[in-house]
């Protein structure tokens, strides 16, 4: 029998995911601290109303530049983290933002019209007809709530990807607003030449990151790989798998389990950028992603051209062997939720019990790839099907088909229910959390 030869995996003393999580509460935790200790040291209104309103516009500013570092997509973020759970992340701050900045009008409007004896709605009209940069502001505070309102749960499943996405761009107008309106009203922005270069440096460093994450890397890394299709092949009647070549791949740094974010260069998709992940173990020469029709333009992968421009953004996830913390592992996969699923088996060292969820063999994809690969690596391979109800894979049956379960990694993706009674079946058979590795896959949260 054939061995694959797989590099080992080391397992985690030190959690990845911890550490970077313990440096941003750190890091955010820190500049909390630094903007407090400057706010004090510009000194205090005499109305405790605007007091409160300033510090809660500093705290707002703040988390600003936090949620800029969170949607930034830097590698270091994303290989611990995750893009999904920085998306949720970012989403909440984005709520703390809205209510500190809402607080902080709030207050400062009623704290001057209690001093000026104006009522409120007169007070925050003459605040931006007299205040320098109070105006823009408002401005970017209208943007925040429009923001605020397309991120909600209930319009976020309305709206198309890219209508959200387009939305959201005008955050970052809200931003360079508001910032103005700091160095033209912000007291304590000016009350020092260390506060002023505090705050200068806070949002170079938070606009940078999101320049360099999201610009130049991916800029730098298709203008060096040049990548092109190279093959389209049918798994299915709704299942096709691309293949991608370009230059000097054995020097992009994607992992097995991660994915990209593609964007094929043709007329009339150039513009759309569709998350993937890869199929198959990066080999330093091809990558391949395989895409159930799902949408137009999951649908259109099957017309693609051998030697269309492919431009991708990525890798990204942590959906990787780095996260390991046992020798032996679980791979639960549904649906095409397979991909990830399919590569990790071929990157992974150590035992591996392949679970693969289905409602009938047809829908098993790739299947004939995991068999062999199951045979090649001394894997089980557990072919699960039927409807959904009753849940086949519930706590009885994982303890069934995995009797060690709690002694493993547990590498879980498929659609959003298959997932959710999954994880809450390892919960119930005592499997710890850092043990569990999935991701949601999902751009917008």
């Amino acid at each position: 029998m054939t061995t694959l030869q797989t590099r080992p995996a080391p397992l985690a003393a030190i959690r990845p995911r911890a550490v970077a999580r313990t440096g941003l509460y750190t890091l955010l935790a820190a500049n909390a601290v630094v903007v407090a200790w400057f706010f004090a040291r510009a000194g205090f209104a005499s109305n405790t109303l605007i007091v409160l309103g300033r510090l809660c516009g500093l705290y707002g500013a703040l988390l600003m530049a936090f949620q800029l570092l969170l949607v930034a997509r830097l590698p270091w973020l994303d290989r611990r983290i995750g893009m999904d759970r920085l998306t949720s992340w970012h989403r909440w701050s984005g709520f703390g933002v809205l209510w500190t900045l809402l607080t902080h009008v709030v207050f400062i409007t009623f704290g001057y019209a209690q001093a000026s004896s104006m009522d409120p709605v007169n007070q925050l009209v003459n605040l931006a007809e007299t205040v320098e940069g109070v105006l823009r502001a408002a401005v970017a505070l209208c943007l925040i709530l429009v923001t605020g309102a397309v991120s909600a749960r209930w319009a976020r499943r309305r709206l198309a990807y890219e209508t959200w996405h387009f939305i959201h761009l005008y955050t970052y107008v809200a931003v360079v607003l508001a910032f103005t309106h700091q160095i033209a009203a912000g007291t304590t922005f000016t009350s020092s030449p260390a506060a002023t270069a505090y705050w200068y440096t806070l949002w170079g460093a938070a606009l940078g990151a999101v320049v360099l994450g999201r610009l130049v890397l991916p800029l730098s890394r298709n203008l060096r790989h040049r990548l092109r299709v190279s093959a389209v092949v049918p798994e299915s009647d709704d299942v096709v798998s691309v293949y991608v070549t370009g230059r000097d791949l054995d020097r992009l740094p994607a992992r097995a389990g991660q994915f990209f974010l593609w964007r094929f260069l043709t007329p009339d998709r150039w513009w759309q950028a569709n998350p993937f992940s890869l199929s198959a173990a990066p080999d330093g020469r091809t990558l391949r992603l395989t895409a159930k029709a799902a949408g137009s333009g999951s649908a259109a992968l099957r017309h693609l051209k051998p030697g269309t421009r492919v431009f991708a953004e990525g890798p990204y996830g942590a959906f990787t062997t780095l996260h390991r913390t046992r020798p032996d592992a679980v791979l639960i996969a549904g649906g095409v939720g397979v991909t990830p699923i399919r590569a990790l088996l071929e990157d992974l060292a150590g035992h591996a019990v392949v679970l693969y969820r289905v409602a009938t063999d047809r829908d098993a994809v790739l299947y004939g790839e995991l068999r062999d690969l199951a045979l090649a690596k001394g894997a089980e391979l557990h072919l699960v099907t039927g409807p959904v109800v009753p849940d086949r894979l519930a706590p009885r049956e994982l303890a069934r088909l995995v009797p060690d379960l709690a002694d493993r990694d547990v590498f879980l993706c498929g659609p959003p229910g298959m997932m959710t009674a999954v994880l809450r079946s390892l919960g119930d058979l005592g499997v710890p959390k850092r043990q569990i590795h999935f991701e949601r896959f999902s751009l917008a949260g």
